[in-house]
C-alpha cells in the first residue's frame, strides 16, 4: 500500500498519540508534545495514506553520545496504525529517515527496544539493525 512520508509537524500530535494509545494502552500525549517541541536536529517523520496519518517515526541527531564525538542518530519511536502493520509503512519511513541522515553525513543510528516487542525487533532486524557492542545499565531510584 502506498503512503506519503513527510516531516512530522505539531498538527500531527493528536493522531500520533491516538495510534500510540492503541498500541500501548496508555496516553502519552504530553510526552509527544514535549518530544516534538524539544528542538535540536529533528528528523521526525509522518506517514500518510489518503490524507490520514497512519504512522510516525521520531528521531534526532546527537553530536556526541557517552564521550563518542561523532554524530549519531537516535530513533526513539516507531508507531504504525495496528491494522496496517506489515504493509510497508515502517519501511517507507525508515528509508526516508536513512536518506535524510545520509544528507547530514550521519553514519550510525541507534535505538532501544523492549525485550517483549518482538514485532518491532523483527522489523528492525529485517532493516539491518543488530545488537550494539555496548550494554545499557540501569539503576532504579524509586525504591
Amino acid at each position: 500500500m502506498d503512503c506519503i512520508v513527510r516531516a512530522l509537524s505539531a498538527k500531527d500530535l493528536d493522531r500520533i498519540a491516538a495510534i500510540d494509545r492503541k498500541i500501548t494502552g496508555r496516553s502519552r500525549s504530553e510526552w509527544y508534545r514535549n518530544r516534538i517541541a524539544a528542538g535540536g536536529v529533528q528528523l521526525s517523520l509522518a506517514a500518510e495514506q489518503d490524507g490520514v496519518v497512519v504512522g510516525a517515526m521520531l528521531a534526532s541527531v546527537q553530536y556526541g553520545e557517552f564521550g563518542v564525538p561523532e554524530p549519531i542518530a537516535i530513533l526513539d519511536t516507531v508507531v504504525v496504525e495496528p491494522g496496517l502493520a506489515g504493509q510497508g509503512i515502517g519501511r517507507a519511513m525508515l528509508e526516508q529517515l536513512l536518506q535524510n541522515l545520509g544528507g547530514l553525513r550521519v553514519e550510525r543510528i541507534r535505538t532501544e527496544v523492549n525485550w517483549d516487542e518482538r514485532d518491532l525487533m523483527a522489523f528492525l532486524q529485517r532493516s539491518g539493525f543488530a545488537p550494539a557492542p555496548r550494554m545499557v545499565l540501569e539503576l532504579g531510584l524509586a525504591d
